[in-house]
C-alpha cells in the first residue's frame, strides 16, 4: 500500500474532510494519529478503523495551543517511533455574510488564530519531527477561497491566502531537508455539515463550479494522500485547486 510502515498526522481529524483523510491515510497503511478537539469523535473513528489500537492513537489538541501541539506530536513519535507525514487541516470558516467592519475584532482573531497561526503552529511542532525520521511530506488545507477573494468572510479569505505563503516558505526553507510541503484548495465539499444545509442553498453552491456539483470527501482525501506518497516525489510548495473549476472563473 502507499503508506505502509509511515506515520502520519491529520489535525482536524474529528469529522468531515480530516476524518476522511485519516481514513484514506489508514486504509494505505499508515499508523495515523488522529488530532481535535472533539475527543469522543476521535475515539470512536479510532475504534472503528483499528479495535487493537495498533495503527491509530487520538490526541485532543487544540492547534492554537503551542504546548498542545508539541505534545501531540511528541505523542505520535512515542508510540509510533517516528513522524513521516501531516496533513494540517483544522479550520473554521467563522461569520457569513458580514461586511467587515462588522466583523468583531473576537471573530477575527478566532478564524486566523485557527486557520493560520494554527497552522503555522502544527508545523512548528511537525517538522522537526519529519526531519528527524529523514524526510517526508506535508499537505496544508487551504481553499478555493485561498486565491479569490468572497465578500462577507473577509477573515476566512484571508487566512487561506495566509496558508499559500506559509506553505510556499515552509517548503524553501525545509526542501533540502527532505520535507515536501504543498497546500491543496477545495472548492465546497459535500461534508455531512455540508450536507444539513437547506437544499436551494447546496443547489447554489454545486453551481458555484463549473463541474456543477460539490466535491465529495473522497476526492479530497485522494488527492492529499496523492501528495503525500511517492508518487509526488517532485512536487513542493505548489498549491493544487480541486475545485470543479471553481478558481478558473
Amino acid at each position: 500500500m502507499d503508506f505502509d510502515r509511515q506515520v502520519a498526522l491529520v489535525t482536524g481529524a474529528a469529522a468531515g474532510i480530516g476524518e476522511q483523510i485519516a481514513r484514506r491515510l489508514y486504509a494505505g497503511g499508515a499508523a495515523v494519529t488522529l488530532v481535535g478537539h472533539d475527543r469522543a469523535a476521535l475515539e470512536r473513528l479510532c475504534r472503528e478503523l483499528d479495535p487493537d489500537a495498533s495503527r491509530t492513537l487520538a490526541v485532543e489538541a487544540d492547534v492554537r495551543d503551542e504546548a498542545a501541539m508539541r505534545d501531540a506530536v511528541g505523542r505520535a513519535v512515542d508510540k509510533f517511533g517516528a513522524l513521516h507525514l501531516a496533513v494540517n487541516n483544522a479550520g473554521l470558516t467563522g461569520p457569513h455574510d458580514t461586511p467587515l467592519e462588522a466583523l468583531s475584532l473576537e471573530d477575527w482573531n478566532t478564524v486566523i488564530g485557527t486557520d493560520l497561526t494554527g497552522m503555522f503552529l502544527s508545523l512548528k511542532a511537525e517538522l522537526p519531527a519529519i526531519v528527524a525520521a529523514g524526510g517526508g511530506a506535508i499537505v496544508n488545507l487551504s481553499s478555493g477561497n485561498g486565491i479569490v477573494g468572497v465578500a462577507g468572510i473577509a477573515a476566512y479569505t484571508a487566512a487561506k491566502h495566509g496558508v499559500l505563503g506559509l506553505t510556499r516558505a515552509v517548503a524553501l526553507e525545509y526542501a533540502d531537508k527532505k520535507v515536501r510541503v504543498n497546500a491543496i484548495g477545495p472548492g465546497y465539499v459535500a461534508t455531512p455539515r455540508m450536507l444539513e444545509m437547506p437544499q436551494d442553498a447546496l443547489d447554489a453552491l454545486a453551481q458555484a463550479h463549473p463541474l456543477g456539483r460539490l466535491a465529495t470527501r473522497e476526492e479530497v482525501a485522494e488527492f492529499a494522500a496523492f501528495l503525500l506518497s511517492s508518487r509526488a516525489s517532485f512536487c513542493t510548495g505548489g498549491f493544487y485547486p480541486i475545485d470543479g473549476g471553481y478558481t478558473a472563473r
